[in-house]
């Protein structure tokens, strides 16, 4: 009698430790409630990939977000296709001429140097589009110039505003299948215009187009903008 007492005290020990050593193992009770430290951090962004990209700024060397600054510049004549204000129709956008010039149009540069360029504008949808307006600083809309030394200068500053490049002066919508000539003039200091710059266009969207500018008078109607800016 004694000995299946014992038997049966001893068989219930052993399944009361097995059940506290179930609770408390992996895959037990116990763990459910209290994720790891390691599957806590599951998911949240790196800090890697949560730094905004680096872009060229005003000069002051410090960097900052810039939806585009992975975006490789255009060559001088090479086209993009961007959106039109608001999002209206489709345009494709080809700078074509640059020229650099003290005076133009009877205007002095106040900084020094006028670049102006020329573009062709084409509109590619069945719906008539126009360029998204100017903001300040063309960083929303419009365009602007990022010089070599990383300051940006949006169109029309300075005295650039005063100059009007006749032949190259379209504006307003652009009807489906049909193409007008513009122009967009900086104002720069020497720093600015030194080793050409960067020439870039915000659409609709958001979106940057970027095209490289060369340092010196490019482009095949060069020779007609410098005639039309000394008239």
């Amino acid at each position: 009698m004694r000995k299946t007492l014992f038997a049966i005290t001893a068989a219930a020990s052993v399944t009361t430790a097995c059940l506290v050593l179930t609770a408390c193992g992996p895959g037990g009770g116990g763990t459910d409630s209290h994720p790891s430290a390691s599957a806590s951090t599951a998911g949240q962004p790196s800090a890697t990939a949560s730094s905004p990209a680096a872009t060229p700024g005003n000069g002051s060397g410090t960097p900052s977000s810039d939806p585009g600054a992975v975006q490789s510049a255009l060559a001088l004549g090479v086209p993009s296709r961007t959106v039109g204000t608001k999002l209206v129709g489709i345009l494709e956008i080809t700078p074509t001429t640059v020229v650099y010039t003290k005076e133009g149009d009877g205007t002095t540069a106040r900084f020094g140097t006028f670049a102006v360029i020329t573009t062709k504008d084409a509109s590619l949808t069945a719906n008539a589009a126009d360029e998204e307006p100017a903001s300040a600083g063309g960083t929303k809309g419009g365009w602007r110039w990022i010089a070599a030394n990383g300051q940006s200068v949006a169109e029309g500053n300075g005295s650039a505003s005063k100059v009007r490049v006749s032949g190259y002066d379209g504006v307003g919508r652009i009807e489906p299948g049909t193409s007008q000539l513009r122009s967009e003039v900086f104002d720069l200091t020497p720093d600015q215009a030194k080793g050409g710059g960067t020439l870039v266009y915000t659409d609709a969207t958001g979106a940057e187009n970027r095209w490289k500018i060369p340092a010196v008078d490019s482009g095949p109607q060069a020779a007609d903008v410098k005639k039309r800016l000394a008239s």
